[in-house]
């Protein structure tokens, strides 16, 4: 067995620990957000268990890169993995990969295409979008002059930069949430043409059927 195979033997073995491994990550970091109150102990139980998932994900992505042929090129073919490991955050997005993985494994994919890209780009608006207001609220709710006081106030923010409507009545203050909020718009856009195309597409195609019925 060479080391390509190793590695996708690996990668299908890695991906549901990975999976809640983000879980867990994504969950810590909502309660030391949401619960500022935490006592002591709690605190630290979460802290351990915020780094414990965020250091499997620098292991395994450092595994596979042992594993592969050519490292150089799998850092730049799998930059979006390097991305996420270092901002795990951003984990919703490799939904979009792991998905593209599972349709090589399957000669007949039961979804219509553009019916998948619609169903994962919308879960991955929701997850990303609920990281987003999870980071801005923790930056803003102490910041001066800030609109963003309540978590709520940040999903707010959230689905209107996301849905690229921007009211402008909640506005992040700090250089942080500034930056999440420019990352924010440029998936949404993405996100939202991926939703928009799709369902285009998908249009056209039922129209062209009836026609030639």
């Amino acid at each position: 067995m060479d080391r390509q195979q190793r590695l996708q033997r690996w990668e299908r073995a890695a991906e549901p620990y990975l999976f809640v491994a983000s879980l867990l990550f994504l969950t810590s970091y909502a309660v030391r957000v949401l619960v500022p109150d935490l006592s002591p102990g709690w605190q630290a139980f979460w802290e351990i268990v915020t780094f414990a998932s965020w250091g499997l994900f620098v292991v395994e992505y450092l595994f596979r890169l042992l594993l592969s042929d050519d490292r150089r090129r799998f850092v730049r073919t799998r930059w979006l993995d390097l991305i996420v490991t270092a901002l795990p955050l951003l984990r919703p997005l490799r939904i979009v990969d792991l998905h593209e993985r599972m349709q090589h494994r399957r000669d007949h994919p039961r979804l219509a295409l553009e019916t998948r890209v619609m169903a994962y780009a919308g879960l991955t608006a929701l997850l990303l979008g609920f990281a987003a207001a999870l980071a801005v609220y923790h930056d803003e709710r102490t910041a001066p002059y800030t609109t963003i006081r309540t978590f709520g106030d940040a999903v707010w923010w959230a689905a209107s930069t996301l849905t690229t409507t921007g009211y402008g009545d909640a506005t992040p203050v700090t250089t942080r949430g500034r930056v999440v909020g420019v990352g924010l718009m440029f998936v949404g856009v993405a996100l939202v043409g991926a939703v928009v195309g799709s369902f285009s597409s998908w249009l056209v195609r039922r129209f062209r059927q009836e026609g030639e019925a």
